[in-house]
């Protein structure tokens, strides 16, 4: 492009909207914006939609929706999208924004019209579990089983506020019906044929996550060991900036990450009882949401390295 790119953020204004917009400030991007009174107007967003190279869309799934129907009635003149909802993250017809996925991801956003930003959630336990599926290791119907625990930030607005102003609670597990979201994007992405359980929680304090998936080793396939399934993933994200596989610790703090843009991946193995327990740190604004959209945006429009 021999001119700065030009950026529309339809839902500016929400938490990943604002931070976003925020991280875009200082590289060699166009920011256009709609007027806050007219921010929900059609006509408004559709003229900044024919604008842009690219949109953004940090809005509910059912708005995400109407606004790709709104994209597409352009016809030639559409933009390239980015979604952070959930609507399209399983959906035919869309890349998955993830660019440590597999060989070729990164390249096949850079190209794709149409992006789906991963939860981040997802982030972490697709991040886990699909190395161990491609390499046979784990078969891709084991009872996969998911906890995990995120800052209050990522239950958006009203969590924020009602964290802030009532001190909340210490700790709370939500999703209980097992029907969470990001089931179907995990069990997709991951390369599972077998749904997971997944039993997320939230923790008082704003931004960072942890992933966790304990194992029975005798379960997987080749005799393996906690080594083995380090040196895996070691072998899967050698070279990636933002991903590490690291030595296992005797703690670790949900919150260490945040601000980052990191993850970092390790396996808590105990040799004499043959479990083994996969964890995957990261920020869930950062690399669980504005961070990975900020890797993709610049994959998108070719600015540098994701």
């Amino acid at each position: 492009m021999t001119q700065k790119p030009v950026v529309f953020i339809d839902g500016e204004a929400g938490t990943t909207g604002l931070e976003i917009r925020e991280r875009l400030a200082p590289l060699p991007v166009t920011l256009h914006s709609v007027e806050h009174a007219h921010r929900k107007d059609p006509a408004a967003r559709k003229e900044a939609m024919q604008a842009a190279d690219l949109v953004v869309l940090c809005l509910p799934d059912d708005a995400s929706r109407e606004a790709v129907e709104m994209a597409a009635e352009l016809g030639d003149a559409a933009p390239r999208i980015l979604d952070a909802s959930t609507a399209f993250r399983t959906a035919p017809g869309w890349v998955y924004g993830f660019p440590e996925l597999e060989a070729g991801q990164a390249q096949a956003i850079a190209i794709a019209p149409r992006v789906a930003n991963p939860g981040c959630y997802p982030t972490g336990a697709i991040a886990l579990l699909r190395p161990l599926v491609d390499a046979g290791v784990m078969d891709a119907r084991y009872p996969v089983c998911i906890n995990a625990i995120s800052g209050y930030s990522g239950g958006g607005r009203s969590m924020i506020e009602a964290h802030e102003r009532d001190d909340g609670p210490a700790f709370e597990l939500y999703g209980l019906k097992l029907e969470h979201k990001h089931v179907p994007e995990i069990h997709q992405h991951a390369g599972l044929k077998r749904r997971p359980v997944f039993v997320p929680s939230v923790g008082h304090f704003a931004r960072g996550m942890i992933v966790s998936i304990p194992l029975h080793l005798d379960d997987l396939n080749g005799n393996v060991s906690g080594e083995d399934l380090h040196n895996i993933l070691e072998k899967r994200y050698a070279g990636q900036d933002h991903v590490r596989v690291l030595a296992a610790e005797p703690k670790l703090s949900a919150e260490a990450l945040a601000g980052s843009d990191r993850m970092e991946l390790r396996v808590h193995a105990n040799t004499q009882n043959r479990q083994a327990l996969l964890t995957a740190r990261l920020d869930n604004l950062g690399k669980g949401a504005s961070g990975a959209a900020l890797q993709n945006i610049r994959l998108m429009l070719g600015l540098n390295a994701a």
